[in-house]
């Protein structure tokens, strides 16, 4: 090629100082050429390595496209349109992946193949050529510094000989040596040409026959099915736009309406308490122990399903059973010092939770709704309705009152001339509405307007007929063994003393003492009054069991706070479930009118006890009973002997009277011959 520059041959053998500076040219030309070469390589390189990459990745999308119809998406059903489409898309994509495999054996015949042999062998041959030449011109220059030094006084022909052999191997090495570097160097030059227009020119030719096989694979047919592609692209694009501006409006409505409940306690009348729910979820705070005194609080998310509570844990899949809240009984109180706590108690009394809802509103819906869901009314055909009509009549039939003398008239029943409903079992299943209300009715079983006291009042403040009225009696410390010093203590006669520890639930007036049942309906609306009116302080008391009659005594101080008289318990009964709750009916003259006479039931919840305080009250009517027998026997035998003492003494009284006329008759004299005969 024309103007380009040469290094001269024909002086390489006289090695002048122009020649070798022009040589130093050349050697800087030849390193700028490799590494930009270098350079050029290694982009090469990558689009090689990404034509690779590209047509992997196309055979892989390909692959997946044909998959799709064996997957199994949670929220997306057969969509067979969308199954077809992508089936379509993955066969023109599989030929186009089948181009680009032809594109990278191109890419790798056609351009790195030609500037990889550039650099590998023509570089590397200038390079190897400079290290030869500089070792021989060095060898060159120690030659003839040899024979320089040669003495011109003393010739030694024979180091003279081996000097000039020297310079002549050393000499006619370096020539051609520099010969084939130069040879090299200006053979660069051109090489440097074709190395950098041969890759480009494999890179384009390889582009273009890809772009010819692509144009032969995208026919009309597939051009219109683009078509048809996005125009649906585009009609779900607008679709979403539509579904996102409904969603963003719906999230300001829910911004206005949800600012008042983003405080952890929000007004009551602004939001109202729904206690007709048979279904509740939420959070709330779960009271773990984790020692004999010490525990946590968790939350976690809770919910209603069906008659259990559950619990869910934030990220688990499902919820786990907490508790079945079937014939449960739920209640506030006051733990740690914390607001909104309840607690459930399972049926049988062995499972007890103790929750924290975060508000007031939650507080009462949580409670609400798990009454509603004790009583089974979630197993109705309209359980939202029916629970409407059963807590209107709850509220209708209990009214919390802290003595019997008080009366709410405003919170009479509406409702008066409701017929009498027979009465069902306290664990049947509420079937229709008017099952359940026949169910829940107490006009047969609990008198009218009755309120309910939910605290114990002494006998000096309740004047109650039957029970002791001394003033001696209501104040005094009794030992509930027996055990009292001073005065003779009214329980030391007893043959049976049993204590055990209750707590005061209330008391209402019921109309029968005859069937358990009356226990169980006044356990039941008791429970729901303590819930409905969120009343939670419980009395706690020792109840002594003896066989003249009941007591509770104040744990602290020992006093009496009410005494039962034995014969006037005329029933007593433990719950069906929860044996922890037991009732008895106390039979009293009413007031002033002594012909008229009350049956007042008193609930109250031990430890587990129930029962056995039930056996005890039996065991001491059984032995009052038989020693009411045995007094009657005693009695009788008294009043047989005192009868037949009663005859024999007449008989001595009719023959002494007759003996004593006839000594009148015969005077003194007769009288001393009496004597003597006798």
């Amino acid at each position: 090629m024309p103007g380009i520059d040469k290094l001269p041959i024909e002086e390489t053998l006289e090695d002048s100082p122009q020649t070798r500076s022009l040589l130093g040219v050349f050697e800087e030309d030849a390193a700028a050429i490799s590494n930009y070469i270098n350079q050029l390589f290694q982009a090469m390189h990558r689009i090689y390595d990404a034509q690779n990459e590209l047509s992997a990745a196309t055979h892989l999308t390909s692959k997946l496209l044909k998959e799709y119809e064996k997957q199994r998406f949670p929220l997306g059903g057969d969509d067979e349109v969308m199954t077809s489409t992508l089936q379509q898309f993955a066969k023109v994509i599989d030929e186009l992946s089948s181009c680009h495999a032809v594109l990278s054996t191109q890419l790798a015949d056609a351009m790195m193949f030609p500037i990889t042999q550039f650099k590998e062998r023509d570089l590397k041959e200038i390079l190897t050529l400079k290290e030869v030449f500089q070792i021989a011109s060095n060898d060159h220059d120690a030659a003839i510094t040899r024979y320089s030094r040669l003495s011109k006084r003393r010739e030694n022909e024979k180091i003279k000989a081996e000097v000039t052999e020297d310079v002549y191997t050393s000499r006619k090495k370096q020539h051609q040596t520099m010969m084939h570097y130069f040879c090299a160097l200006n053979s660069l030059q051109y090489k440097k040409k074709i190395a950098l227009l041969e890759p480009l020119l494999g890179y384009m030719q390889a582009q273009i026959s890809f772009f010819k096989m692509g144009s032969e694979n995208l026919t009309e047919q597939l051009e219109e099915f683009l078509t048809n592609i996005g125009t649906s692209v585009q009609n779900v694009r607008r679709e979403m736009d539509c579904e996102v501006e409904n969603m963003q409006q719906t999230i300001e409505d829910l911004e206005v309406a949800s600012d008042p409940l983003y405080l952890p306690d929000p007004d009551p009348t602004k939001f109202p308490v729904h206690r007709n729910l048979t279904r509740k979820a939420g959070y709330l705070n779960a009271r773990n122990k984790t020692g004999l005194v010490s525990s946590i609080w968790e939350r976690q998310f809770y919910f209603t399903q069906g008659g259990n509570l559950m619990s869910q844990a934030r990220g688990d899949v499902a919820g786990g059973l907490v508790m079945d809240i079937d014939n449960c009984s739920v209640m506030a109180v006051d733990c740690e010092d914390r607001r909104y706590c309840f607690q459930i108690t399972s049926f049988d009394g062995k499972k007890s939770s103790i929750l924290q809802a975060e508000s007031k509103k939650d507080y009462e819906e949580w409670i609400c709704t798990i009454n509603n869901i004790s009583k089974q009314i979630y197993l109705s055909e309209n359980p939202e309705e029916i629970a409407a009509r059963v807590n209107q009549s709850a509220l209708e039939a209990v009214t919390p009152s802290p003595s019997f003398q008080q009366r709410h008239e405003s919170m009479r029943p509406a409702v008066q001339s409701r017929p009498p409903a027979a009465r069902t079992s306290s664990t049947g299943s509420l079937g229709s509405e008017s099952a359940a209300l026949s169910a829940l009715s107490l006009d047969s079983l609990v008198a009218p307007d009755t309120p309910i006291q939910f605290d114990i009042i002494s006998p000096v403040s309740e004047d109650l007929p039957g029970q002791a009225k001394s003033s001696g009696q209501s104040g005094r410390r009794t030992n509930p063994f027996g055990e009292s010093g001073g005065s003779k203590s009214e329980t030391e006669d007893s043959v049976l003393h049993q204590l055990f520890i209750v707590r005061f639930l209330g008391s209402m007036e019921v109309k029968s003492d005859e069937s358990p049942d009356v226990v169980y309906e006044t356990m039941r609306q008791i429970l729901a009054a303590r819930a409905i009116h969120n009343v939670f302080r419980m009395t706690e008391s020792h109840l002594l069991v003896t066989c003249d009659c009941l007591k509770l005594i104040d744990p602290q101080t020992q006093v009496t706070r009410l005494r039962f008289p034995l014969p006037n318990v005329v029933l007593y009964a433990t719950h069906q479930e929860n044996k922890r709750l037991f009732g008895f009916v106390l039979r009293t003259s009413g007031g002033k009118a002594e012909s008229h006479q009350t049956s007042i039931c008193y609930i109250f919840e031990s430890n587990n006890e129930g029962e056995k305080i039930c056996d005890s009250v039996g065991l001491a009517k059984q032995i009052a009973f038989h020693a009411e027998l045995d007094l009657e026997e005693q009695s009788r035998l008294i009043a047989a002997s005192s009868r037949s003492n009663q005859s024999s003494g007449e008989g001595q009284f009719v023959v002494l009277s007759s003996s004593q006329s006839e000594d009148s008759d015969l005077g003194e004299d007769g009288k001393k011959k009496r004597e003597s005969e006798a």
